[in-house]
């Protein structure tokens, strides 16, 4: 189901509240300490079992960076020491080691992704090395089926380091743009000239990358509608596949390199308002799809084309056509997703060094999802995927009568069909074109967690 969305101002005042971006369900906040390394390595057991030759999906996190973007929220230690990744490969080396036991030779690495902090902050040398190590614990294959994707920070490449990404397979890129405007890019500690972007987009073209990928923010300090529609201008000009546009979630409680953007410098929340309208409908006009929850691609992209044929899915990585992989998750705060089964590293170096040199998994919370759980899930991802539900296809996959089984949430639908979020029938709803942009909110009718939940953990939907 492909549409463009519907800006209805009076539906997003009514409807912007804090709620998660679904990558997983539960979310990470129901995560706990009761599940240990040998529930996970249980999790493993149980998946060679039932999915013998089933591919698997491989996340790495490499914490470093560079310099300190203020805006960020991810887990990532600033340095210039090039050298302490050298000693964060020595344990990934021995993490590898533990967990690539634990999966049959047989189930090939058919996707893989790095992420932040920033991948290419490692020098030629160490990515050498780094992928030296990940062919010599797991198969990597070189066909069609590869999905290798890596996170890149423009101003830690070139042309040359882009080759060589590609020739060690990795043939989708994620660029972090967020505004082409120096004062805003100043505000933020990150000064990125388009230029510099635009030629890195083209290095990725010329070793024929299946997509690339922009991240924008709104929201950051001194942004305003006639400043971000030159960043849009100018992103749509370069033409990637698909586009990431992000809500800043100022939560300098929380991250503490937000601490030094002050309130006062962010634009006001009608300004946002207007921005994010400006940026569906330059986008959409340009020829992008709306995929939901933030994200764009061309037609002609995977993203689109699965949402058109309803193999869409949603993971820790977002949007994905492989999301019914195991995801084996490798290095500091990283979440593998296996068999029914979330499990996350320790954040901290120190600890994750010093549970590996005690020959343990690093793993110090996790969650096993229960019959309820996995019937949540399903619901929440056909909803954020596909922008509708079949109360008779859940009915049957999941042995459950859907109006007697959610009878508390039937309420809450109902008032958004009333509203025209969604539109509803006996059979299941759709959503609307004005509820597309809200479509978190929709997910959130169904998460029993958000119903326990005593405090504010997440950022708002719009």
């Amino acid at each position: 189901m492909q549409s463009t969305p519907e800006f209805n101002l009076d539906l997003i005042r009514k409807y912007d509240k804090a709620g998660p971006r679904y990558t997983s369900y539960p979310t990470a906040v129901v995560f706990n300490e009761k599940f240990t390394a040998d529930d996970y390595i249980s999790q493993a057991k149980h998946s060679n079992q039932s999915n013998k030759t089933q591919p698997i999906s491989l996340y790495f996190h490499i914490p470093f960076c560079d310099t300190l973007c203020f805006f960020c929220a991810c887990n990532k230690i600033a340095t210039k020491k090039r050298d302490k990744a050298d000693t964060y490969l020595d344990y990934l080396d021995k993490e590898m080691a533990i967990v690539s036991k634990l999966y049959d030779k047989d189930r090939v690495v058919e996707q893989m992704h790095f992420g932040g902090g920033t991948p290419t902050f490692l020098t030629d040398a160490q990515f050498e090395r780094m992928m030296a190590l990940i062919a010599k614990y797991f198969p990597l294959i070189d066909t069609d089926k590869r999905d290798y994707s890596i996170e890149i920070d423009p101003r830690s490449v070139t042309k040359e380091s882009i080759k060589k990404l590609a020739s060690y397979g990795f043939n989708r890129f994620s660029l972090g743009v967020q505004d082409v405007n120096p004062i805003v890019q100043e505000a933020v500690n990150r000064i990125q000239p388009t230029e510099m972007t635009a030629n890195i987009i083209s290095a990725c073209r010329e070793v024929k990358a299946r997509s690339v990928s922009i991240d924008l923010i709104y929201g950051l300090p001194f942004q305003n509608l006639s400043g971000f529609a030159k960043t849009v201008d100018a992103v749509i000009e370069m033409s990637p596949d698909r586009l990431s546009v992000f809500n800043y979630a100022h939560l300098p409680h929380l991250f503490s390199p937000q601490k030094r953007i002050k309130n006062e410098d962010l634009p006001k929340a009608d300004e946002k308002l207007a921005i994010l309208q400006m940026t569906i409908e330059k986008l959409t006009h340009a020829g992008y799809v709306y995929i939901g929850m933030d994200h764009f691609a061309k037609p002609e992209d995977e993203l689109a084309i699965a949402q058109a044929n309803g193999t869409l899915q949603r993971n820790f990585q977002g949007y994905t056509t492989h999301a019914e992989l195991d995801l084996v998750a490798i290095g500091v705060s990283s979440i593998s997703s296996v068999n029914h089964s979330f499990s996350q590293n320790v954040k901290s170096t120190e600890q994750y060094y010093t549970m590996l040199d005690s020959g343990k998994l690093p793993i110090y919370r996790g969650y096993i999802l229960t019959d309820d759980d996995k019937l949540r899930k399903q619901v929440i991802q056909n909803i954020a995927c596909h922008f509708e539900l079949n109360f008779n296809a859940i009915e049957e996959k999941f042995n459950i009568d859907f109006m007697n089984y959610f009878s508390n949430e039937i309420g809450d639908l109902k008032i958004m069909h009333k509203d025209g979020l969604l539109k509803m029938d006996s059979n299941g709803f759709t959503v609307t074109a004005a509820g597309r942009l809200l479509v978190r909110h929709i997910c959130m009718v169904f998460d029993i967690y958000l119903r326990k939940q005593s405090k504010q953990r997440f950022s708002k939907v719009i």
